[in-house]
């Protein structure tokens, strides 16, 4: 038997169930299907469990994409102030973690109650284990035909919500990139983002004693910069800064790192050696970083005197190798344990203003699918809300 719904949205996830959310306010009859066995799986397990639901500021400078005004005009119309609201009606505590980065205080399980709760006021039916063999375009004036293993489905709008590579153990999969193809869509090519990223052997032999050590640094790539903690770990290097920098970074790339960001570091080295000329250089690294990471960088600066036995070209190298540390990773560390994918569903054949595809008459993507990945700190949560309320408001 056939059942019929205004809208089914595949994937509950978060722009999936704040698409719905949105719709089934307008009175639409709304089903949201899914082949994980819970809803938000992502949402449970980010920020470590915490959820960095969006930020206090969100800018198109803050996301990727070929085209890069697409974002706009859904980030204004639902901002990062619209999703706040939404949190403390339901007295949801959260902190700003710095850089404007919003947590919850308790549990990201906070942010996936609040939506189910939604879900449940706006009548919102939700099937879980349910994958989905096919997608058809009928005659009628019920346009689609989803069909699973047990039933098909009837409804007259579909929103692909899927998302993207990430973290496959999360059940993510390339479902959604082959609905596009299959209406017509172009894919662009995808990569993993805001992942580690890997050192060859020889590297890994060097660092091999440092997993564990962090500092904070201002790191490089292709004319973007960011400035947050940086960890060494058994395979390369990952924190934020890295994470942030691996969405800019192409195999084969290098990456500059300022190790001393808040220090006037020439200025620095020179008081040094006017007031305590007779201190080590490991010994004056360590007072900046730990004892593991300065016995490292004088090995690799190949500079273990006292400081007043430096002349001036070994002070400016030293200076520059502090300031300007060229390294070439071997590899991102893939979509196992990348944040987001990069790529993704052309934005070109998609309304910014509904997301409906201008291929196939009500048919939208929304989300992580879609070619927009947001950086480090709540942009693509906000992402998930802002192109879920675009087009649940158009379904």
């Amino acid at each position: 038997m056939n059942e019929n719904y205004a809208v089914i949205v595949i994937g509950a996830g978060a722009a999936g169930l704040m698409c719905a959310i949105t719709a089934a306010k307008r009175g639409k009859k709304v089903l949201i299907l899914d082949h994980a066995n819970k809803v938000g799986k992502k949402i449970l397990m980010s920020g470590g469990g915490r959820c960095n639901f969006t930020n206090y500021s969100i800018e198109p400078e803050n996301y990727l994409s070929d085209n890069p005004h697409f974002c706009k005009s859904a980030l204004s119309r639902y901002n990062q102030w619209n999703f706040i609201e939404l949190v403390e009606k339901y007295q949801i505590e959260y902190y700003d973690k710095g850089l404007g980065q919003l947590f919850c205080k308790k549990s990201s399980k906070d942010i996936r109650d609040l939506l189910l709760n939604e879900c449940r006021e706006s009548k919102v039916d939700i099937l879980l284990k349910t994958p989905i063999s096919q997608i058809n375009k009928n005659d009628d004036n019920l346009a689609f035909t989803v069909k699973t293993e047990n039933q098909d489905y009837l409804c007259h709008s579909v929103v692909i919500a899927t998302g993207g590579l990430s973290i496959p153990t999360m059940g993510a999969s390339d479902f959604g990139y082959q609905i596009a193809e299959q209406f017509g869509h172009k894919v662009l090519p995808t990569t993993p983002a805001l992942s580690p990223l890997t050192f060859d052997k020889r590297w890994l032999n060097k660092t091999n004693n440092l997993p564990g050590n962090s500092l904070d640094v201002i790191v490089t790539c292709n004319s973007q910069s960011f400035k947050e903690a940086m960890l060494f770990t058994h395979k390369g290097l990952s924190g934020p800064a890295i994470l942030q920098i691996s969405s800019y970074w192409r195999q084969g790339d290098p990456l500059s790192i300022n190790l001393l960001p808040n220090l006037d570091v020439p200025e620095w080295i020179k008081e040094n050696r006017n007031t305590r000329p007779d201190i080590q250089t490991k010994t004056l690294l360590a007072s900046e970083m730990s004892q593991s990471l300065a016995s490292f960088f004088c090995d690799e600066f190949q500079c273990h005197s006292k400081l007043k036995q430096l002349d001036e070209p070994s002070l400016d190298k030293l200076v520059n190798s502090l300031t300007n540390w060229t390294i070439y990773p071997a590899g991102l560390e893939g979509y196992r344990v990348a944040e987001v994918t990069l790529g993704g569903v052309e934005t070109k054949n998609i309304s910014s203003k509904t997301f409906e595809s201008s291929l196939c008459d009500n048919l939208f993507f929304i989300g992580e699918v879609l070619d927009v990945t947001g950086h480090l700190g709540g942009y693509n949560f906000q992402w998930a809300w802002a192109s879920g309320y675009a087009a649940g408001n158009y379904v």
